[in-house]
């Protein structure tokens, strides 16, 4: 099992991750969209590992629908860090991080670039219950 902390620079939001296989095996995608370019955002996750994430100061906290306006990418309002996104549906939060905000070394294999937007909205959902992080916990320090 690899383990990983990550977060924003100014420490508002952070996470954790569990994946159960090397993290070599693991390749980040690069979504094509103008908001992950703009970011240099790659995203890393698996249903079968686990995702928590920590947030200190909600008001500073910026949930930001991009596109077809269905996940929210997390991005720190104080320091302007993009450290996932999320998906919710029925209670069930599905979840990628930005392998860009984990501390550390990153031992990730090859960037491999995704274009979304090709995608229906059926069809992104889908992929991300199928590949993201599974029954994400969100933790609020300040709720």
């Amino acid at each position: 099992m690899y383990k990983a902390i990550g977060g924003c620079h100014c420490g508002n939001i952070s996470y954790a991750i569990e994946i159960p296989n090397d993290p070599a095996s693991y390749n980040p995608r690069a979504c094509d969209c103008q908001l992950c370019t703009t970011h240099g955002a790659t995203y890393v996750s698996d249903r079968n590992g686990s995702l928590e994430i920590k947030i200190k100061n909600e008001d500073e906290l910026s949930k930001y629908r991009q596109g077809s306006r269905i996940a929210e990418f997390l991005i720190c309002k104080n320091c302007g860090i993009m450290v996932g996104v999320c998906y919710e549906e029925q209670g069930c939060i599905y979840g990628a991080v930005n392998t860009k905000a984990i501390k550390g070394s990153n031992d990730f294999g090859k960037i491999q670039v995704i274009s979304p937007k090709q995608l229906t909205d059926a069809e992104r959902i889908k992929r991300w219950k199928d590949f993201w992080f599974t029954n994400v916990k969100i933790e609020h320090e300040n709720a």
